[in-house]
């Protein structure tokens, strides 16, 4: 899948110096009479981001001067494969050739699904005692950004599951999908009636792989194929990028191909609730008032919140086994978008020790995220009159919390729990960051599960 990296030492090799801005003057003291005139003759300034190509006396690229603004930030080297020409190149530092490499792969990524790339990106010499773990997590985010990426045409419903099952016979997990009126025959009406209006039909994914003595961890995705909004449709700006609505059903099936690749000794299982919110004449309306997997009422007051929805059934499921961690990954609501912005998750949790370390790991993996609170009070946005609960808050204020807050009425105190709220799309390109679909926190999701593991 990534074909950006060479794993055996190449005949030519283009190396490159990676320097902090702060310490380009005494590194460019230490440097040949010929590359201090070529960096000044070609008035190459040191600053963040800034590439320089320098020739040896044939006149071929000898080496690359990049300038970062600290080592260990990661990104400071994603924009070289298509900054550089195409060739093979080579990291001159020994620490943090990893995370460089990843930024790298990352970098290099295109979606070339339905357009043919203008260029290929330049190929990075990765050694054999690193490589494993590189590829292991560029090419699960590649997965995750390609599914992202996929219009609903070609990752509706049943695309997805096929995709998922593809997957699962990879790596020997089973795989099993209840699909349609099935849900309703194994008691999961929640997820059947939010996509029963789709001619592609709901169902449930359900991945399991590992030793059943090993640690239960389990995964929760959101897997809107696509979300109209449904009777309470939304206008088309806001659909434009609604075929994206799947991407917490990505992120959890790229996590676990991490985890499956690595052989974590973990007991895994995935769930993926996968509908199209779309209307129809059997739409669900609001004003409808269904029931869930574990008897709760649930009152539809925007069926624009379906995401919510389709999670209750799934989290029941999840709980039901009672796993050592439970993490869930949605795009929920616009809300966690007002407060943190679009590049910035948001992460709820129940139990405090176990997000601060996920959000250490998210601070030395450069994948950062911001804990909101489970604010009790806020639950009574989401009484009923009729029901047990009611999908939509009485109060435009604190979207991503009541959201939170609606999730945390299926998982008891006693599972540690972790809730995901992203975007899970670049509105604009970075250093290896392209515009497009995004895996946000998998680095550092799967960076703590294998120093827990």
């Amino acid at each position: 899948m990534v074909d950006c990296f060479i794993m055996e030492m190449p005949t030519h090799v283009v190396p490159i110096s990676v320097i902090p801005v702060k310490q380009f003057a005494e590194w460019l003291a230490n440097q040949t009479d010929q590359t201090k005139l070529w960096l000044e003759g070609t008035q190459f300034r040191a600053e963040a981001g800034s590439v320089r190509l320098i020739p040896n006396s044939d006149g071929r690229v000898s080496r690359v001067v990049c300038c970062v603004d600290t080592i260990e930030n990661l990104w400071g080297v994603g924009h070289l494969p298509f900054a550089l020409p195409e060739g093979t190149y080579t990291f001159e530092v020994a620490d943090p050739y990893e995370s460089f490499a990843i930024a790298w792969g990352l970098g290099a990524y295109q979606f070339n699904r339905y357009k043919k790339p203008l260029r290929q990106a330049a190929k990075l010499y990765v050694p054999a005692a690193v490589s494993s773990k590189i590829t292991n997590i560029v090419e699960s985010i590649y997965l995750v950004r390609d599914w992202i990426n996929t219009p609903t045409e070609d990752m509706g419903p049943s695309q997805f599951a096929h995709a998922v099952e593809k997957l699962a016979n990879q790596y020997g997990a089973k795989f099993r999908q209840i699909i349609g009126e099935e849900l309703l025959q194994h008691n999961y009406p929640s997820i059947y009636t939010v996509g029963r209006a789709s001619d592609d039909s709901p169902r449930l994914l359900d991945l399991r792989w590992g030793e059943a003595d090993h640690p239960k961890v389990t995964l929760v995705g959101k897997g809107v194929c696509f979300d109209s909004g449904g009777l309470d449709i939304k206008p088309s700006s806001a659909m434009v990028l609604m075929k994206k609505d799947m991407a917490g059903g990505a992120h959890v099936l790229g996590l676990a191909r991490m985890i499956m690749e690595a052989k974590l000794p973990i007991c895994l299982r995935v769930l993926v609730p996968v509908v199209e919110n779309v209307i129809s004449g059997n739409a669900y309306r609001p004003g409808d008032v269904i029931k869930s997997r574990n008897g709760m009422t649930i009152e539809i007051g925007n069926t624009d919140a379906e995401g919510r929805v389709i999670l209750a059934d799934a989290l029941t499921e999840a709980v039901n086994e009672k796993p050592e961690l439970l993490i869930d990954i949605t795009t929920l609501t616009g809300a966690a978008r007002v407060a943190l912005g679009t590049e910035l998750p948001a992460v709820f949790s129940n139990h405090d020790r176990v997000v601060e370390e996920v959000i250490k790991q998210g601070e030395k993996q450069n994948d950062p995220m911001w804990r909101l609170p489970l604010f009790a009070l806020y639950r009574d946005y989401l009484n009923s009159q009729i029901a047990d609960i009611n999908n939509n808050s009485s109060e435009p204020y604190g979207g991503a919390i009541t959201a939170a807050l609606f999730l945390k009425e299926f998982v008891p105190d006693d599972i540690p729990w972790l809730h995901f709220d992203l975007m899970a799309w670049n509105l604009r390109p970075r250093p290896g960051r392209p515009q497009g679909g995004e895996a946000m926190g998998l680095r550092a999701l799967f960076g703590y599960l294998s120093e827990r593991y």
